[in-house]
């Protein structure tokens, strides 16, 4: 009984953590977004003023490291007095909440288009590749614009356009999969006992396309903040005075020389951001698929 034990296989989730914990630079990423997400949680807490609160005596001050700095304000505050540290800690909580929303909604949404795409075939198959084909061939910075300019600028028009953009990345993946998967004996096994085409497609066939599906979500995470900074840069995403990066970039550029720390930080908070998320989606990436395993 005890070799029996000693010899059981590892559990899936043991096992994809020991793949995932083999690339050291996957693990750093992980902890650094396990950080982001838990100063995001608690930033009511972290902060040391209400990010929307004007300072005007301490306009402009530079962060505790520099000179004329203080601990009042620990990286100083913006154009109009506001503390920066709060603005970026609080921003966590936009930007993230952009990049998962995007993620969740694109996820959804390309999931059933994909299954439909695959199991329907013939016309509705045609359509929705040339659909997504369509929203592909444009940039998709130009595209998010488009999207924008016809519903107008506000922080959920800013995910509605980021993932009209990105949707058809989970279309393609869920339709390739799923079509792949159709053609294998379980699935015709499957038919043959009587099972409808809903539960065959989401029960059956989608759980065996949820890998390459993971680590795209993951990465996409990482793209839709980009692209949602992006659009708060060029002031049609979340607008003032929300204390979104994007929106933060905005607003300070116009003070890159006599003020670079109100450009810089919430640059650099996107920068971690994005980096520490497409460390972790590698990391995910090698560990599920198989190929990298058996090398």
């Amino acid at each position: 009984m005890a070799d029996d034990v000693a010899l059981a296989p590892p559990s899936p989730a043991r096992a994809l953590w020991a793949d995932f914990a083999v690339n050291r630079g996957a693990v750093l990423g992980l902890a650094v977004l396990c950080t982001i997400l838990i100063i995001a949680a608690f930033a009511d807490v972290i902060a040391l003023h209400d990010p929307m609160i004007q300072f005007r005596e301490h306009v402009l001050q530079p962060p505790v490291w520099a000179a004329g700095g203080s601990w009042e304000f620990p990286l100083g505050t913006d154009d109009v007095g506001r503390d920066l540290m709060a603005r970026i800690v609080h921003g966590a909580r936009f930007s993230l909440f952009i990049g998962f929303s995007v993620v969740v909604v694109s996820l959804a949404v390309g999931v059933c288009l994909g299954l439909a795409s695959a199991f329907m075939g013939g016309l509705v198959d045609t359509l929705i590749s040339r659909v997504m084909d369509l929203i592909m061939s444009v940039p998709s910075l130009v595209l998010a614009i488009v999207v924008i300019a016809i519903i107008g600028p506000s922080l959920a028009n800013t995910i509605v356009a980021v993932t009209v953009v990105y949707m058809p990345r989970y279309v393609r993946i869920v339709r390739a999969t799923a079509q792949a998967e159709l053609a294998k004996d379980y699935v015709t096994a499957s038919r043959a006992c009587g099972v409808g085409p809903f539960r065959l497609a989401f029960v059956t066939v989608l759980p065996n396309c949820l890998a390459p599906l993971i680590v795209q979500a993951a990465l996409g995470i990482s793209d839709a903040i980009l692209e949602a900074a992006a659009l708060g840069f060029l002031g049609l995403g979340a607008q003032p005075p929300t204390p979104e990066w994007g929106a933060m970039l905005s607003s300070a550029r116009e003070f890159i020389q006599r003020a670079p720390h109100v450009v810089t930080l919430p640059g650099l908070a996107i920068l971690i951001t994005v980096v520490s998320i497409n460390l972790m989606g590698d990391g995910l990436r090698d560990a599920l698929d198989p190929k990298l395993k058996r090398s």
